[in-house]
């Protein structure tokens, strides 16, 4: 047996000699060993390997495998690693696009011939006797991408293609005692890369571990553990399936039920009274040791299993978890951190705090199965997961869908030669992950169009479990609706899924895919919870995507940098699309976070000035288990604050009194409703948040305290100076606008705050959203009339004088097709206070604004931000849920979120106060009682949107503030045409006034 280089372009050759995949259990010596988590009977090969790297199979060293060539020349390779993140080759980001397109013209199931990166990989392993009498040895590549061949000390062992499950293959027949060289040979690309379309970084190699099993001679080869529960969930019946191999017996004990009992079938059941049920808000997990013995009754394994003892199903139409109606409150997440797929338990293990912290309630492995620790620790922390099987072929989708081919090109479609393949890795997946409670559904795969090679591996994942099966291309491809148990879709509008449900009632509905955060996005999200609360059939979603996917680099300047597609040298590449994540590359949350974690908590909270009124989302917690803490605030100085005792049913809602009473004196108040943990879980501590509310309320009465004296006015000859005890405000007739402001009067005049003259703004940077939908080519009226105003002829500047103050008023006509006019108008009084009018009278038919404000340019010395209005992080009109108001601080500099690619970004809505200072305390201050949108940044939208990345952003020389009426919403429903919701635009109609004040500060 060799192997068969030139059947790579096959698809039906996806194995030879692999073994039969099956659970993902371990198995110890003794119960003992069990305990301590480290088996005797395996050893991880990881570490360095000798490695040499070809550019394709023809470059490849010949006989390289055999024990008499010498490798010990070779390059040293870190196992798990991608070659491209070791020097070799080159990471590669495509969503749609095959990664050979336009490279070589490849018939579907070819492979690429000039360029097909190969990685001959070898090392040494010792064994220093022989294996007792049946004991076998085998080694597991838990994932190669994308296909593997493997050697023994020279003799052929076996090849896998399915990048994503393990291929083991049995080393026994080639082992020799003492020093053993393993040899393996990974190609990048294969026949299977047809099916292996993700979106996401193109790598190859062996990418996790690699592990070397001892099977004694009487092996328990598999594991079928099931529970099944009573109608009424007071009974359940625990049944352990298991493959033998070789003579022998297997007893089993659940761990404070009892032992399980052969049945004539010889299945090991045993029957659990009142059992203590699995969810995700209660992940209980039993303990089952399952007990191996030889022929001769001498103990040759201990397998120590976890058993969730949990119903989940389509019951009364609906899905269900354990009789309750279940809504996803989910993500979607690729593998991908800092050394792109390459991950470790302790990185997933964080992930999954974050994910139960931000009340994600469950996962979809997006596009492929994930390492058996992620299933091992989402039982563990209560994850709902729908395990998806290791398949897309977009780009071949794409043909049909965008370029109008027949649905005969669909791969796999209806072609017979793919069938085979797509068994295997639906096999490959369920065998490993059977026995996990966390795993609620099956995913046949994502983007491949449909046809019956879809629906027979859904049918074959029916033929062997109860739990649903999913796949969103039947919506494409209707032929074969019974390939998907529900309705699944991708970023459909939360209307048109309302509308849709309205004469579709036979399954239940779920977006696999939606809220695309793709930069500064995630806008409008609640209209999707709102209507999972509506409607029943509507059960949530899944956001795209948990963390961006991005490279770390340094530029030629040595400042380091996440690059996206193309910052590698790679094409095809599609750009920035990869950084979509909730999450930054380096698994920090984004400001989007605060808006998840408000969406999908636990309690709905309603406050009033004499009661709050709580309904509990949650499913089987009473919302006695968290603390109640209510706080009243001035300005985020807590002036009251008393724990209320609740006990809210799931599913019910109560009102209580409001355990605090609004003072008398007249202002602004918070009362907050904050839910936290009573006691520490395994993914938060004692105290944490898990939920909150806010209201703000009012006690009238308050006045504006007069300004005082007017002040001096100073008709000059090019200048307006409007003068008061501390101030000077200087009008410019010639440059248009107010160019000085000192404030704080010395000898040498005062402190200059401005840098430049305050100019009427319609602009920001564009998002990444709106990009998607080429704002560009709308919104460039807009970015002209905030480039080039230029002041109406003969009208400039008008002068009024008031009792209190002297108003001066500029008159521009802007670049817009038609012309539109504005007037900012600036009313000083006495003390320096400067109330600001903004006054835009738009052109007929233009599209709506970016943003509607005034941009101020101040020196980079007042650089720190302190506001009262919504925060603490970035929000904007249709991202606000999460944001709450108090008094928070940052530094300017910090508050360009570094999305991949720069873009609008730091904004704070509701903010009725604002004051950028320097070190000493001077600066500005600016107010606006009925709030506006506030933006401090180091740099102005036009820097902003000429920078690729961060890395490219100049200098900084400036703040640059922007008081805003309004900012367009930030949108989100998708990042490829989906717009702003209309509540969420300024719409160019009318008159639009824009109000605001500003004073020095010294």
């Amino acid at each position: 047996m060799s192997f068969e280089r030139g059947r790579l372009a096959d698809p039906t050759y996806y194995a030879d000699n692999r073994m039969p995949a099956h659970s993902d259990h371990r198995w110890f010596a003794s119960e003992g060993e069990a305990a301590t988590g480290v088996s005797g009977f395996e050893r991880n090969l990881n570490g360095l390997w000798k490695f040499h790297y070809a550019k394709n199979p023809d470059a490849t060293i010949e006989g390289f495998e055999s024990p008499d060539y010498d490798c010990s020349g070779w390059d040293d390779i870190p196992v798990p690693s991608h070659i491209q993140l070791q020097g070799y080759d080159r990471p590669q980001y495509t969503n749609v696009q095959y990664p050979w397109d336009g490279h070589e013209n490849l018939e579907i199931g070819d492979v690429p011939t000039r360029f097909n990166p190969v990685g001959s990989y070898a090392t040494t392993f010792t064994l220093d006797e022989p294996l007792a009498d049946g004991e076998r040895l085998s080694i597991s590549f838990k994932g190669a991408e994308s296909a593997i061949a493997v050697w023994l000390n020279g003799s052929y062992i076996g090849y896998g293609c399915d990048s994503f499950t393990p291929s083991e293959f049995d080393l026994t027949d080639a082992l020799v005692v003492g020093e053993n060289k393993l040899a393996a040979q990974v190609f990048k690309w294969s026949a299977a890369s047809w099916l292996e379309d993700q979106d996401f970084y193109r790598f190859s190699g062996i990418f996790r571990d690699v592990v070397l099993y001892r099977r004694p001679a009487t092996h328990l080869e598999d594991v079928d553990v099931r529970a099944e529960l009573s109608e009424d969930l007071g009974e359940a019946v625990v049944t352990l399936g298991y493959r033998l191999e070789g003579e022998g017996s297997v007893a089993a004990r659940l761990e404070g039920v009892g032992d399980l009992t052969a049945g004539e079938d010889g299945v090991l059941s045993i029957t659990v009274t009142d059992p203590h049920l699995w969810s995700g808000e209660d992940p209980h997990l039993y303990r089952l040791v399952i007990e191996v013995r030889d022929a001769a009754g001498e103990v040759t394994e201990v397998v120590p299993e976890r058993v969730g003892i949990r119903r989940f199903g389509i019951e009364d139409g609906v899905l269900k978890i354990n009789g309750q109606r279940i809504v996803f409150k989910g993500v979607n997440r690729h593998e991908f951190g800092l050394n792109g797929r390459v991950m470790d338990r302790e990185t997933t293990e964080s992930d999954l705090k974050l994910i139960k912290a931000a009340g994600i309630n469950s996962v979809r492995t997006s596009h492929y199965p994930n390492n058996s620790f992620f299933y091992e620790l989402c039982d563990e922390y209560g994850v709902y997961v729908i395990d998806e099987m290791n398949l897309e072929t977009h780009g071949l989708w794409d043909r049909i869908r965008q370029f109008g081919r027949p649905i005969e090109e669909a791969v796999p479609g209806d072609r017979p030669e793919w069938k085979p393949a797509l068994l295997d890795r639906a096999a490959s997946m369920y065998e490993r992950d059977k026995n996990h409670a966390s795993i609620v559904m099956w995913s046949c795969g994502n983007e491949s169009f449909g046809g019956s090679t879809l629906l027979e591996v859904s049918n074959w994942f029916r033929a062997r479990d109860s739990r649903p099966v999913h796949y969103e291309g039947v919506d494409w491809d209707p032929r074969y609706p019974a390939t998907t148990d529900v309705v699944s879709r991708m970023y459909t509008p939360a209307a048109e899924i309302e509308t849709f449900l309205k004469e579709n009632r036979d399954k239940p509905f779920i977006l696999c895919e939606y809220a695309h955060a793709m930069g500064n996005s995630f806008g409008a999200v609640d209209k999707y919870l709102d209507l999972a609360e509506r409607d029943p059939l509507f059960q949530g979603g899944f956001i795209w995507d948990f963390s961006d996917q991005a490279i770390a680099l340094t530029d030629r300047h040595g400042k380091k940098f996440f690059g996206y597609g193309g910052d590698c040298g790679e094409a095809p590449h599609d750009g920035e699309f990869c950084g979509n994540g909730i999450l930054f590359a380096d698994h920090t949350p984004t400001p989007r976070m605060q808006e998840v974690a408000y969406l999908y908590q636990g309690f709905g909270t309603d406050i009033t000035a004499d009661s709050v009124t709580i309904t509990n989302k949650m499913l089987f917690t009473s919302t006695a288990e968290y603390d109640c803490v209510v706080t009243l605030a001035r300005e985020s100085v807590v002036l009251a604050e008393s724990t209320l005792e609740t006990d809210v049913a799931p599913g019910e809602t109560v009102s209580y009194p409001l355990p605090l009473a609004l003072p008398e004196a007249p202002g602004e108040y918070t009362v907050d409703v904050s839910y936290r943990l009573r006691k520490a879980t395994r993914w938060g501590s004692a105290g944490q948040e898990v939920g909150w509310e806010q209201a703000v309320m009012e006690v009238p009465g308050a006045e504006r305290v007069a300004p005082g004296a007017a002040p001096e006015l100073i008709n000059g000859i090019h200048n307006i100076g409007v003068r008061g005890d501390h101030f000077i405000a200087l009008f410019s007739r010639i440059f248009g606008g107010l160019q000085s402001y000192r404030f704080g009067m010395t000898s040498d005049g005062g402190r200059e705050l401005l840098k430049a003259v305050p100019t009427p703004n319609f602009w920001h940077a564009p998002t990444s959203n709106e990009k998607g939908w080429r704002s560009f080519f709308e919104d460039g009226d807009w970015l002209l009339a905030s480039r080039y105003a230029n002041l109406v002829p003969g009208e400039n500047p008008t002068i009024t004088t008031h009792d209190d103050s002297v108003e001066v008023t500029y008159h521009y006509a802007l670049p817009t097709r038609p012309e539109s006019r504005c007037d900012l108008s600036y009313r000083v009084f006495g003390d320096g206070r400067i109330d600001v009018t903004e006054t835009l009278t738009p052109g007929a038919g233009l599209a709506d604004l970016p943003e509607f404000g005034v941009l101020f340019t101040i020196d980079a010395d007042y650089s720190h931000l302190r506001w009262y209005g919504e925060g603490p992080d970035e929000c904007y009109v249709d991202r606000r849920g999460g944001a709450r108001v108090g008094v928070y601080d940052a530094d300017v500099a910090d508050l360009l979120t570094p999305y991949l690619m720069p873009q609008e970004a730091g904004s704070r809505t509701g903010v009725r106060w604002a004051e950028v200072t320097n070190g000493k305390g001077a600066g500005l201050r600016f107010s606006a009682p009925s709030g506006m949108e506030f933006s401090a940044l180091p740099w102005s939208p036009f820097e902003i949107e000429n920078a690729a990345h961060h890395v490219d952003l100049p200098p900084i020389q400036n703040t640059f503030i922007r008081p805003a009426l309004a900012r367009r919403g930030v949108g989100g429903d998708d990042s490829w045409g989906a717009r702003t919701h209309p509540e969420f635009l300024i719409p160019a109609e009318g008159q639009l006034v824009f109000q605001f004040s500003f004073i020095g500060l010294r």
